[in-house]
């Protein structure tokens, strides 16, 4: 298996930045773990948030204890709540992989 291919596969499908590491690109790999990193941290605050409330809510009593309920409550709040914020983190996650995928493949075709 080449290295560029080798790279690519390793930023696709372990975690962006895990391509530049092989290749000995370690500021790179950082720099695009450590954004991927913080997109996710700030993705699952906000949604442990969401939960939160809507758990806190049903051991109040306010809402009843029903599968179909909740999950059109959890709807609800994901189409009522401010998600720039999720939505930004989404895209600037989903851009970072792709530039990882990407940068180590291109790295790769060089140092072959």
């Amino acid at each position: 298996m080449s290295k560029s291919l080798k790279a690519a596969l390793l930023s696709a499908l372990v975690f962006p930045g895990c391509g530049h590491f092989s290749l000995k690109k370690p500021v790179q790999g950082s720099l695009l773990a450590f954004i991927s990193i913080i997109c996710i941290y700030v993705l699952f605050s906000s949604m442990m948030e969401i939960a939160q409330d809507i758990s806190l809510q049903v051991q109040s009593g306010q809402i009843p204890l029903d599968m179909a309920n909740l999950n059109e409550l959890v709807l609800k709040e994901f189409n009522t709540n401010d998600t720039a914020e999720m939505t930004t983190s989404s895209y600037i996650l989903g851009i970072s992989w792709l530039v990882g995928i990407i940068d180590s493949f291109r790295i790769g075709r060089i140092q072959e």
